[in-house]
């Protein structure tokens, strides 16, 4: 139950993150559904192999490579899904320090 209502809430913060922002195009609430569920897939499978290979140049620059790796996982959200459209990396670098801000508020304020 608690992965559904993440889940819902995430589709709402990519909802409303690509009204703000006009680089990050969604064609409505079912398709941002179909973000948050794939963003969650890839960050459970292929974001900790990135994070291995990358360990090096994540050391080297102080951590803000995991940046990186977050946009390069969206870009490739949006390759994948039809009506999920980015503009270019640094479109996806902004959206992805804007949602995981304000997932990590939800997530703190909704500790039990």
């Amino acid at each position: 139950m608690k992965f559904l209502v993440k889940l819902l809430v995430s589709a709402l913060v990519v909802l409303l993150t690509s009204y703000l922002l006009p680089g990050v195009h969604i064609d409505g609430f079912g398709i941002a559904l179909l973000v948050a569920l794939v963003l969650a897939v890839l960050n459970t499978l292929v974001k900790p192999i990135l994070v291995i290979l990358t360990i090096p140049l994540t050391i080297l620059t102080l951590g803000l490579f995991l940046l990186v790796i977050n946009a390069a996982i969206i870009l490739l959200a949006g390759s994948l899904i039809d009506g999920f459209t980015l503009d270019g990396f640094w479109w996806a670098l902004l959206f992805s320090i804007i949602v995981s801000i304000i997932m990590s508020v939800y997530e703190s304020s909704s500790k039990d």
